[in-house]
Parts: structure tokens; sequence; C-alpha cells
């Protein structure tokens, strides 16, 4: 059972730095490909990161590659986004999302529609 929730946002002037967590309070992570996501008032959802269910690999999106690093501890049943140099233009809503597997290693990390799982999102306020 997948039950996900996203606990560290607030709020942060920028430069600073955050980190958000990811708890599957419905048991564990292990064999899930995991993946954050971030959504701006008035924008669509956009990928931010994500990390391979044998945590091998990471991807990461344009604006977040440098500044942010995603991880995961599958025996604390978490995973995180550690964000740093954090700017205005980072003010969104994030979500965690994940999924059963990887599509025998061709998962599309930042496809929204691949992922079974989300969060209820966190708020990440960045002020100027």
């Amino acid at each position: 059972q997948v039950h996900l929730e996203e606990s560290g946002g607030g709020l942060v002037q920028a430069g600073g730095s955050l980190r958000l967590s990811c708890l599957n309070s419905g048991g564990t992570l292990s064999g899930y490909s995991m993946a954050w996501f971030r959504q701006a008032p008035g924008k669509s959802r956009q990928f931010v990161a994500g990390v391979t269910l044998d945590d091998r690999r990471r991807y990461y999106s344009d604006y977040a590659a440098g500044r942010f690093t995603v991880s995961r501890d599958d025996n604390k049943n978490r995973g995180y986004l550690q964000m740093d140099s954090l700017e205005a233009e980072d003010t969104a809503v994030y979500y965690c999302a994940a999924t059963y597997g990887d599509n025998y290693g061709d998962l599309n990390y930042g496809d929204l529609d691949v992922y079974d799982y989300w969060g209820q999102g966190t708020q990440v306020t960045v002020s100027a």
C-alpha cells in the first residue's frame, strides 16, 4: 500500500535552502521509482527530479540540475529533495510521486502519467 506524505516546505529567502521529505506511510518504497514535481499558480505541473528504484541513477530538469539533489532511503520509507540556492521562481507546491517498477528500465521520469501515487503537496515560498 502506498500513501505519500510530503513535508519540509515553508518560507525561505532567496539563496536559502530547504529539504523536502516524502514518506510512504503505507509501507515500503522499495521497488518503486520516485520523482518530484512542482506546480506554480496558474501553471501546469512540471518535473523537478527523479530517482530510480535501485538508487543508481538520478534525473533532473534543467532548472534543478546543480541546485537540487534527489535521494531516497528505503530503510526509512522516504524520498528527499534537497534544494539549495533557491530563487523566487522556485515558489510552487511540490509533490512527490511514485510508481512500482521502472517499465523494464524505460520509464519516462518526466511524464506525469506514469505515476500511480501522489502526495498532497507541500508549499515552498521563496521571497526575493
